[in-house]
């Protein structure tokens, strides 16, 4: 199946309502065939309620075409003493020629399943992914549209919901680059919510990437995001450890 045949199909689905985790991270749009990856990632982040979420997750990654990446997770979800084991499938596209046009774009496909819970809904995830380039200077925006389904209460309404993520990046060298990044939701992506209920948070970031020779490298980033929003946590650590090869 073609890129623009595929896009297509998937946005046709039908999309409603998923919040963004601590261990989240920046989708770059950039696809490089025979790539393998092991990814793991945590996050941590303090509620506004005084309880603590934290989630860490596994996985292994390919890239089997020149425009496709696939990776599998294993993720676990903890808050306030109670847990949730769910598999993720990720799904990137590279959509054009890196540094053909003015920026690089790309898109992201994720479908998550809990795992020892069978009450809990499925979610899938789907957004356009952006990069442009100034000098040393990277810019990463990307929107994101992500709804649940299947198992809910009565009393559950699952909606589309809209959020963003944006990453600003100095490339002073591979193996210490630093920058900010920001992440968000503004609920319904045809009704926004109030302000005091939207979820925003950024932060400053470090990146770098160590390579081991014979296309083996260890790449890592992290970021300490602040809640800018009532709704938001009131801070959150997250960071990400790729090893290449």
């Amino acid at each position: 199946m073609k890129v623009q045949q595929l896009i297509l199909c998937l946005s046709a689905l039908s999309f409603g309502s998923a919040m963004a985790g601590p261990a989240d991270y920046m989708y770059s749009p950039t696809v490089e065939l025979g790539e393998k990856e092991i990814d793991f990632k945590f996050g941590t982040a303090k509620q506004q309620d005084g309880t603590r979420k934290t989630v860490s997750s596994l996985g292994f990654g390919y890239g089997a075409t020149e425009y496709w990446f696939t990776e599998l997770y294993l993720k676990s979800e903890r808050q306030a003493g109670d847990g949730l084991a769910l598999a993720e499938w990720e799904n990137k596209f590279q959509l054009t020629e890196t540094g053909k046009y003015v920026a690089d774009l790309g898109l992201i496909v994720e479908l998550e399943a809990p795992l020892n819970n069978g009450q809990e809904p499925w979610e899938f995830k789907i957004g356009p992914l952006f990069q442009t380039e100034f000098g040393k200077l990277q810019l990463n925006g990307n929107v994101l549209f992500e709804r649940k389904f299947g198992p809910k209460d009565a009393d559950d309404h699952y909606n589309t919901e809209m959020g963003y993520q944006w990453q600003v990046k100095y490339r002073m060298k591979a193996a210490l680059e630093f920058g900010a990044q920001g992440f968000g939701e503004m609920g319904e992506w045809n009704h926004w919510d109030n302000s005091s209920m939207q979820n925003h948070r950024f932060g400053p970031a470090v990146f770098g990437k160590l390579a081991l020779g014979n296309k083996r490298a260890v790449k890592y980033n992290a970021a300490w995001l602040l809640g800018v929003s009532e709704a938001a946590p009131n801070n959150t650590v997250r960071m990400q450890l790729e090893y290449e090869f």
